[in-house]
């Protein structure tokens, strides 16, 4: 029996160890593994598992043991778990097919590339911050013998020039953009997936468009409400992370400390660029730290390349002052009708720091026909194992359909 076979129905108790010394080099020490939705009348806790290689990485790697850096990971292959009706693994790495630009105003240019199969479904990925970028480890969502799959980095970020730039740059100028693009592609019609901001940009344009939109992957619910901002950036999450919340608010003097985003929109827009530099390096680290349930480094490393950090903190930080640049705090959450009908699936971890759990919440509750998965032992990013697999299986779900719609 393999922990992919087990599945999430058992969630007892077990140790897990090595009986043979040709996994490991050296046996690691034992792991506990805690299943959040144990049946309490199931026994099988000390059941010990003589697992094979991919199993022990998968204890090391979701508990935190740093063992044999060559391990491969549970998720790489690509195919179908025992036991389980969807596929939930990641699709193997993939180069694009096509790569370019679109100019799409007179100031900016946006970089997009297609990578899987030319014929297939098209599937747009909208990617977090904003600010963020794409990353060619966001193709691996999506089977690529299916799927047409369609990246670009949103306006300032990215590839897309000019870098970290705020002129007309906003929500709706990200709509137009998509629609060029898709119009550009000469795609009809095509599958949205985003997740942090990703999602709320999914839920805009679909809301905008929801002709075009043949099914919704969202993950990590951001609604851009004054309490999601004010949680995140004005001390709320501080109460989980004080440790990674001081370097933050310690660049700003306890004179400005009443807003810091606006006291930190001063210094991502000041004339001085190290003094940019100094404000996007914190204000990246700062999420970065607080993106997964266990810490990443890899991650938190990303608040060190000045031209990434200028790009998110400046592109989010406009983004929040403005309110998104929608009417209402409610924009996104008024507008539900409009996609009811559209075939959606909504993952969440529950940890979530960052885009905590009660937006999910609220978009599920005016939104009851969507799907709503929410992984037990999971924070923010979607790199998490839990939240990957839901990713996977959601966008597995929705080919089914197109293949038994025919279309």
């Amino acid at each position: 029996m393999t922990l992919l076979g087990l599945g999430t129905s058992l969630t007892n108790i077990f140790t897990c160890h090595s009986h043979s010394s040709s996994l490991i080099s050296t046996p690691p020490p034992p792991f506990t593994l805690h299943f959040p939705s144990l049946n309490p009348t199931s026994t099988l806790s000390g059941f010990t598992l003589s697992i094979r290689r991919k199993n022990l990485e998968f204890c090391a790697r979701s508990f935190g043991y740093k063992g044999e850096p060559n391990l491969i990971d549970l998720m790489e292959s690509g195919k179908e778990s025992p036991g389980l009706g969807l596929n939930r693994n990641l699709y193997p790495q993939i180069e694009p097919y096509s790569t370019g630009f679109l100019k799409v105003s007179d100031i900016h240019t946006i970089y997009w590339e297609q990578s899987g199969n030319p014929d297939g479904h098209p599937v747009v990925f909208l990617h977090g911050g904003p600010g963020g970028g794409t990353a060619p480890s966001n193709r691996r969502f999506f089977d690529p013998d299916f799927y047409r799959i369609i990246l670009f980095d949103q306006r300032g970020a990215g590839k897309s020039t000019p870098h970290a730039c705020l002129v007309d740059n906003t929500t709706w100028d990200l709509i137009d953009d998509i629609e060029k693009l898709r119009k550009h592609l000469e795609i009809p019609e095509w599958q949205v997936f985003g997740g942090s901001w990703g999602s709320t940009l999914a839920l805009a344009y679909s809301q905008s468009h929801p002709d075009k939109v043949t099914g919704l992957v969202l993950r990590g619910i951001f609604l851009l409400r004054r309490k999601e901002i004010d949680w995140f950036y004005e001390g709320g999450a501080a109460a989980i992370f004080p440790d990674a919340w001081e370097p933050f608010r310690d660049l700003i003097p306890e004179n400005e400390r009443s807003c810091f985003i606006d006291a930190y929109g001063k210094r991502l827009n000041s004339d001085d660029m190290e003094t940019q530099y100094a404000a996007a390096r914190a204000w990246t680290k700062w999420e970065m730290m607080t993106a997964h349930l266990l810490p990443n480094e890899e991650n938190v490393k990303r608040g060190d390349d000045d031209k990434f950090s200028l790009a998110f903190a400046r592109i989010e930080n406009h983004y929040f002052v403005n309110k998104g640049f929608f009417s209402s705090d409610s924009f996104l959450l008024d507008n539900v009708d409009k996609i009811r009908h559209i075939n959606t699936t909504i993952v969440q971890g529950r940890y979530d720091v960052c885009c905590p759990m009660m937006s999910a919440w609220d978009l599920h509750k005016a939104w009851p026909e969507a799907d709503f998965k929410v992984v037990p032992n999971a924070g923010h990013s979607a790199n998490e194992l839990g939240i990957a697999a839901e990713l996977v299986a959601a966008n597995e779900k929705l080919k089914n359909i197109v293949k038994n719609n025919g279309r």
